[in-house]
């Protein structure tokens, strides 16, 4: 979840000395960061600040940074995703999943979606070709079927366990898997040692000579670890906000919740009916 705010005034929202040039006091303003993010002021380095366009609302912009900073090192980045393309994207009703599926999209890309059957309709308005029910199909042959038995070029997989396996058998030559995520570790509001074990023991090694001689490459991708590399992370934000207020992206936002009710978001996002970003408001 994120959160946007106003630059409100010298000594309370540009700190001495740390002042974007192109941002001036009293500008819209929306940010990453690392850590403290749950808060209703909070400080960030200038790189980090990026203007708000014009047309877009606060609680939009805040659906824009980690969704599309994920989706766009995912999908531009590490697997330069091309025309004509199969892009399978696990949780695609999600917000890493539905910013990933506009930018593939916007290559020309042909998307295959896992979600659940109620998110169907909303997740092929957005550009999903195929919609694949995970709770009710074996994805991995679903896939198959779909591509003829050659498989993906690209898969997106924010899950974890068995399902990193089965997203690497699901692979074309030249195949790359992006891993971002371990959802499947929360399953419930309680943790499970045991549930954590198995997910853990259930992932893939992947090997160097299998890759090679497979033609398959494997990323993996936490977008928290890179916050030293500022200018990468900064020209990908302009980037995502230029095409946003072009109108190109359109984020999307499932549900706000007030700061105070903060444990509520997270029930509503385990419960996994959210389709796009749950955002926290002040």
């Amino acid at each position: 979840m994120n959160k946007v705010w106003f630059v409100t005034g010298a000594g309370s929202g540009i700190g001495k000395g740390i002042a974007k040039a192109a941002l001036r006091v009293g500008d819209r303003v929306v940010a990453f960061t690392r850590f403290g993010g749950y808060a209703d002021r909070v400080v960030v380095p200038e790189a980090f600040a990026f203007p708000i366009p014009g047309t877009l609302d606060f609680v939009d912009a805040a659906a824009i940074p980690v969704n599309y900073l994920t989706a766009f090192i995912g999908v531009y980045r590490m697997t330069n995703v091309t025309a004509g393309e199969t892009v399978v994207i696990h949780g695609a009703g999600g917000g890493v999943g539905i910013a990933a599926t506009q930018l593939a999209r916007l290559r020309g890309a042909r998307i295959i979606g896992t979600a659940s059957a109620s998110k169907h309709a909303v997740i092929r308005e957005h550009g999903v070709e195929h919609a694949i029910d995970y709770r009710t199909t074996n994805v991995l042959a679903e896939v198959r079927r779909l591509t003829n038995g050659r498989g993906a070029d690209v898969v997106l997989d924010p899950i974890g366990g068995r399902s990193f396996a089965d997203s690497y058998r699901m692979l074309a030559p030249l195949g790359r898997l992006v891993l971002y995520g371990v959802s499947s570790l929360a399953s419930g509001e309680r943790r499970s040692i045991w549930r954590a074990l198995t997910t853990i023991l259930q992932m893939p090694r992947f090997k160097p000579l299998s890759l090679m001689n497979q033609n398959r490459g494997v990323f993996g991708l936490n977008v928290g670890h890179l916050w030293d590399e500022r200018r990468q992370l900064a020209d990908a934000m302009m980037f995502l906000l230029g095409e946003v207020g072009a109108g190109r992206l359109r984020p999307v936002v499932a549900r706000t919740f007030p700061l105070e009710r903060a444990s509520d978001a997270h029930r509503f996002i385990q419960s996994r009916l959210n389709i796009g970003k749950v955002i926290l408001t002040t």
